[in-house]
This record gives C-alpha cells, sequence and structure tokens, in this order.
C-alpha cells in the first residue's frame, strides 16, 4: 500500500493553503466570504458547494490532517488519533460510549461506508410535527440522487462477510427480511478496517473528495485549531476566535459575511452555549439523539473473522416496522465489524472469563441493534451542556422506555443468532453470562434489570441540539439552515435533525446539506453551482 498515491500529500505538494499544527501557525487575523467550522459530512458537502459557487472558503478543524499514508490498520493509532477523546467519549453519567471522529473528514473518514437515505417515515414526522413542509421524499430524492453521484454510493457486489451473512441466514430462519447497505466506495479492497480509515482511498470520504476539490480551487484550511466561540453583536456574527486544540500559541479571529457550524452534533451546539447564543426557546443543545445500540455477541463452530471484509453489507428493518414510529421503540439490526481492542473494551467480564470470551474471538459474531430515538415524549434524547473549562459532554437519560425496547432488542438478536446456529450468545450486559439455547436466553433476559451502567450501550451516530423547525419556539435553526435568531449562521450538520433518523445519517446529512449549501450560495451572490 506504500505505493499508492496519497492524494492529500499530493494537495499539499501543489500548494494546498493549510495552516495550524505541524503546517505552521495561523495568522492573528483572517477573512473570507464563508468560514465553516468542521469538516465532516456537512462541511464537506458546504466546502465544495460554496467554492463552486466561486466564494471564497476557510475550513476550521479541531483534529489533525491525515490521510491514507497514516492509516496502518492498527487499533492503536487510530483510536488516539483520529476520534473524539480517543473514542473513549462518554455521557455524562458514563452510561453510554460516543464513537465520533475527530480529523479532518470527520466522522466520514473513520466511518463504515453505510448510506440509508432518509426514511420517508422520519421524513413524514418531521413535516406533521415540526413544519418541515419541502422537506419530503419527493422534494429531497434530486439532492440524496446528485450526493449519490458525488460520493460513488452504490450497492455492494461483493459476497458479504461470514459476520453480516450470519445476520441474513438467521433471519432468513425467522422469516425476516434483510437488505444489502449501499456504500460510498470506489474500488474498495474489501479489507475492513474502514474504522481506522481507508489505507487505499476507496472510501469516498471528505477527506479525498470534497475537501481535495475546494482546497484545488482556492479554499484554506486550519487543522488542529479549534472553534471557540463567535464574537455576536446585533443580531450578527460579528467574528469567530479559534485557538490552537494543542492550548499553545496565538487565537486567530475570523471574519466572514457568513458562517456554517457543522462541527457535529455536541460540538456544534457546544461552540454556541460558549458564544452565549441567543436562545430564547432553550432549544440550544435539547434533542440530542444517539441511536443508543446495544449488543450481542455470540460463539460459533467456525470461524466468522469479524475483522474481515467489508464491515457492514447487510440490515434489517424489520424492528422498526412492526409498531407506529411514535409508538414502543422500534429499531435497526446490523452487524458491525469486529476488532479486538474495541471488542475487549466493549464487552463485559475480567479476569479468567474476560480472557475466554478473547480466545473465542476469531468464532465470535455481533450483532448490534440502534434504537430509533426521538419521536415519542418518553425517548426526549439528551442534552448538551458546557463543563467548567467549556468543553462539551452530553446528559443523556436512558429511560425506562428506552432500556425496554433494549430488552426487545437483545432478545431480538439473540433469536436470530440461535437461529444462524450459535453455540453460545452473551447479551452484553453486566449480569448476563454466555446461555446455550433460544429458551434459556429469553427467560435469563426477560428478568434481567435493564439498567444504565449494567446494560452496555454505546453509540456513533450524534443527531439534533441545533434542530430545523419552522416555528422558533421548535427549533433552532430555520428551515432553510440558517439560525433563527442570527443571521449570518448557519448549520450544515447532523444537529440539524429534529429526531434521530432510523438510519445511518450519514446520507441523510450529504443529501440535506447539499440542498441548503445551494440555497446559501444562492443568497451570497454565487454562482449557480450543482454537488453532481
Amino acid at each position: 500500500m506504500s505505493r499508492l498515491p496519497d492524494p492529500i500529500r499530493e494537495g499539499l505538494a501543489r500548494g494546498w493553503r493549510v495552516a495550524g499544527g505541524a503546517h505552521g501557525e495561523p495568522p492573528a487575523q483572517l477573512g473570507c466570504d464563508v468560514a465553516i467550522i468542521g469538516s465532516g459530512a456537512g462541511a464537506g458537502i458546504s466546502a465544495e458547494m460554496l467554492a463552486k459557487a466561486g466564494l471564497q472558503v476557510l475550513v476550521i478543524e479541531e483534529g489533525p490532517l491525515r490521510s491514507s499514508s497514516d492509516f496502518h490498520q492498527l487499533e492503536s493509532e487510530a483510536y488516539p488519533s483520529l476520534y473524539q477523546e480517543s473514542a473513549a467519549r462518554k455521557t455524562r453519567d458514563k452510561a453510554i460510549t460516543i464513537l465520533q471522529g475527530r480529523c479532518v473528514g470527520g466522522s466520514t473518514t473513520v466511518n463504515w461506508t453505510s448510506s440509508f437515505r432518509t426514511p420517508v417515515a422520519t421524513l413524514d414526522y418531521w413535516q406533521r410535527h415540526f413544519g418541515l413542509r419541502g422537506f419530503g421524499n419527493d422534494e429531497l430524492a434530486p439532492w440524496f440522487e446528485q450526493a449519490e453521484r458525488r460520493l460513488s454510493i452504490g450497492p455492494w457486489l461483493m459476497p458479504a462477510n461470514e459476520n453480516n451473512d450470519l445476520l441474513r441466514r438467521g433471519a432468513a430462519r425467522l422469516g425476516i427480511a434483510a437488505a444489502s447497505i449501499q456504500r460510498n466506495v470506489k474500488g474498495c479492497w474489501n479489507l475492513g478496517s474502514c474504522g481506522m480509515g481507508c489505507p487505499t482511498n476507496a472510501k469516498q470520504s471528505m477527506l479525498v473528495t470534497t475537501l481535495p476539490w475546494a482546497l484545488d480551487h482556492g479554499a484554506q484550511m486550519l487543522v488542529e485549531t479549534r472553534a471557540d466561540r463567535f464574537e455576536i453583536a446585533n443580531g450578527r456574527v460579528a467574528a469567530l476566535v479559534c485557538v490552537p486544540a494543542s492550548g499553545e500559541g496565538q487565537s486567530t479571529r475570523i471574519t466572514a459575511r457568513h458562517y456554517v457550524l457543522a462541527g457535529g452534533a455536541i460540538n456544534s451546539p457546544a461552540v454556541l452555549l460558549r458564544s452565549q447564543a441567543p436562545d430564547p426557546h432553550g432549544r440550544l443543545g435539547k434533542r440530542t439523539f444517539l441511536h443508543p445500540v446495544v449488543l450481542s455477541a455470540a460463539h460459533f463452530d467456525r470461524e466468522v473473522r469479524g475483522w474481515q471484509g467489508a464491515p457492514q453489507t447487510l440490515y434489517s428493518d424489520h424492528f422498526l416496522e412492526t409498531q407506529p414510529i411514535d409508538g414502543p421503540i422500534g429499531y435497526k439490526l446490523e452487524a458491525p465489524p469486529v476488532h479486538p481492542v474495541i471488542f475487549a473494551s466493549t464487552v463485559i467480564g475480567y479476569g479468567t472469563a474476560h480472557a475466554e470470551l478473547m480466545r473465542q474471538f476469531p468464532y465470535t459474531h455481533v450483532l448490534i441493534a440502534l434504537l430509533r430515538d426521538g419521536f415519542h415524549e418518553q425517548s426526549p434524547g439528551g442534552s448538551v451542556r458546557l463543563r467548567a473549562d467549556g468543553s462539551p459532554e452530553l446528559d443523556y437519560p436512558l429511560t425506562e422506555f428506552v432500556m425496554e425496547g433494549a430488552r426487545r432488542a437483545l432478545l431480538s438478536m439473540m433469536e436470530i443468532q440461535f437461529a444462524a446456529g450459535a453455540r453460545r450468545v452473551l447479551p452484553v450486559h453486566e449480569l448476563a453470562q454466555p446461555y446455550r439455547s433460544w429458551g434459556e436466553a429469553k427467560d435469563a433476559v426477560a428478568t434481567l434489570p435493564m439498567k444504565p451502567l449494567l446494560t452496555k450501550v454505546v453509540s456513533a451516530h450524534v443527531m439534533g441540539g441545533c434542530g430545523l423547525a419552522a416555528d422558533p419556539a421548535l427549533g433552532v435553526t430555520r428551515p432553510d439552515g440558517v439560525h433563527w435568531q442570527l443571521d449570518n449562521l448557519s448549520v450544515h450538520d447532523g444537529s440539524l435533525f429534529p429526531t434521530s433518523v432510523g438510519a445511518n445519517p450519514q446520507l441523510s446529512i450529504y443529501g440535506i446539506v447539499n440542498r441548503l449549501a445551494h440555497g446559501l450560495a444562492r443568497r451570497l451572490g454565487g454562482a449557480d453551482a450543482l454537488l453532481a
């Protein structure tokens, strides 16, 4: 792989204007047409669209600029350098572990490439409850189509790896439908290390698509630079103050005609909180959603090797469709990649019991259930707040409503795993143990206390906190993405979503932000441009 082209190093050699960290100290003052905070899904789409429109763009990223030459498929390197808080970000009560990118490309650099359009049921709910007319499936379809063309999103034509195919086989034996996941890849080597950065540049993340295009066409980028706060005066943002992520060095004050906040849910609300942005209806940081994830591990007689092959290629929405969207919480089933460090730090137990789990690692299959939060009054999500040092944390109560959904999800996954031929199944819960039959597992899980910190809950999908709404009493941003009280500030990331999506959110961000960025470019007088 060392002989493969590295588009980032090639771009830097061509003269990309990048500062921060190893790329040199940024100046004390900078000006541009549009300053974009973040470099993930929403930021990358915005950067290319606005640069295509002829506007001067400046991207500010807290994390480092890493590239395929740095991606060695090693968890020990990837988690500390590419993730928020070394892949150990947690909710305030430590009950949920949150995986979120912190590097150029954001979570698109480290996600598993799963690409779903926003479900029709979710869009319908947004229109009914948040007044988002124009956010129907038909209205958004052209914007999704452009994103899919630009990012090579399409069917995965290779056979599923064993970890995914066990989901298909077990579900089929129970009469449960499973389907293929579209992926944003081009020439994928089927390695399985997507979560550590793609060493072959096959993953069409913002790192290798939109951001290089913008930089090649005059955009600037600051890396290892934290957007600290906005200076606000007379209902507008007057400037953005940035500081080195290292905590050492001078600050940079950025003035722009317009500011785009796209640092990701948790981080985007935090910038507004540090800025003491107007929040007359108390919506800022509220209704932050996670798709809380519960897990079930199973041991099989033959090797599963869950670390090999495309990490997520099959899913089942059966349990999203067995009840109304605003009824008992539904869940999406997927098979995640299984790598040793993240597996060892997620499963329960210690000492000899944990060592035995690790000895069975090659034979281990894992299913995850993504709980669709935000559609019921007993699933209101969490709230972003600031610690004493100004850093953000998420307070996310795991209500009885959510945790009863987690119980049902564990039961569904275990039944599928036994149907697929598992010898033993272990729901990831501190009081559980490996069960050798579906009957034994069903009886045991029915009586487990579904409490935070006992039930293992994780998340890789952070949404909400700056929600869209047609009424300022219901959200932070207008339907065009502009802040309700600050008319030269837009939000272009997953924090816009008024509920969770009910599917892996990257394509929802790409498509919706594509439309918002197109509208913003026009309002700023830019040339008419399309993403693809």
